[in-house]
């Protein structure tokens, strides 16, 4: 049971929605954007969070878009993560769609909602990050489009008022080999251990990581030395390790030390199966 009495608005266009966040703002109501609405309801219920208002996005068209235009797969922010997996239309974005959560679970999560959410593992946003998706945000100055490894650094950079609408990816990355990894203390259920997404574009390695720091990322400096072939495998993997964006944080699945051996096998499972042998 939610505690507190919140105000529900479900507007049908992005212009609507900006609106209303200004609004509700200026009045003190704190709104949030709503997408699927798991992670919100399961914090309000255990005091985690709190506003006056909330404003669903489910009922903007823009929101629900899930097709293949020209060049690009355009995936709506209130699209779930089970129908993004079952498309297998680019599949390491289907494959890390089925990373967080359960089934059942997954028919409520959106994608949207698990890439700007506050749980810190945010696993589906690993395909894009690999796949140099861009992200499609609309606010009071209307909308702009930015390379996914612009708009993400920890989190999805958003101004006061805007909200993550879609995501477009690039068809011609649904041919890339690639691998995706979801690595658990125990159950597939579980928040990550690791979880890992690699292609190979253009005879390099693109590599995306939960769990291993406290926020998802994709790392080109590590890329740099996993790529460098002019030195050792044992090498490159030693190098890129020493190159992660923040420390490794050990946590109720697993202490850093052991998340670092798991990271150690995974790369050098990368190598194995995307760059054959190594050095």
């Amino acid at each position: 049971m939610i505690a507190f009495n919140f105000e529900y608005y479900k507007p049908d266009s992005l212009g609507e929605a900006v609106k209303l966040y200004r609004k509700l703002s200026e009045s003190g109501k704190e709104p949030l954007y709503y997408s699927g609405g798991t992670e919100i309801i399961t914090m309000a219920r255990r005091n985690d969070l709190v506003t006056k208002a909330v404003i669903d996005i489910k009922g903007i068209p823009e929101c629900n878009v899930f097709e293949i235009k020209g060049d690009k797969l355009i995936i709506g922010a209130a699209v779930t993560l089970n129908h993004i997996d079952e498309s297998k239309l680019i599949s390491f974005i289907s494959n890390t769609a089925d990373f967080p959560a359960d089934h059942t679970s997954r028919n409520k999560i959106t994608v949207g909602g698990n890439i700007c959410g506050k749980i810190i593992y945010k696993e589906s946003v690993l395909g894009h990050l690999i796949g140099d998706s861009s992200a499609c945000i609309y606010g009071e100055k209307g909308k702009r489009i930015v390379p996914i490894m612009q708009a993400f650094n920890q989190t999805l950079q958003l101004e006061k008022g805007e909200f993550l609408f879609q995501l477009a990816a690039e068809m011609s990355y649904s041919t890339l080999p690639y691998i995706s990894v979801k690595k658990t203390k125990q159950g597939k259920m579980e928040y990550p251990l690791i979880s890992m997404a690699a292609i190979k574009k253009n005879n390099n390695i693109q590599m995306a990581f939960s769990g291993v720091c406290s926020f998802p990322f994709r790392s080109r400096e590590m890329e740099k030395y996993i790529n460098n072939r002019a030195i050792t495998k044992e090498q490159r993997i030693e190098q890129a390790i020493s190159h992660l964006p923040a420390p490794i944080f050990g946590n109720i699945q697993g202490s850093s030390e052991y998340k670092k051996f798991v990271l150690r096998n995974l790369l050098e499972h990368t190598l194995e199966t995307l760059d054959g042998e190594g050095i």
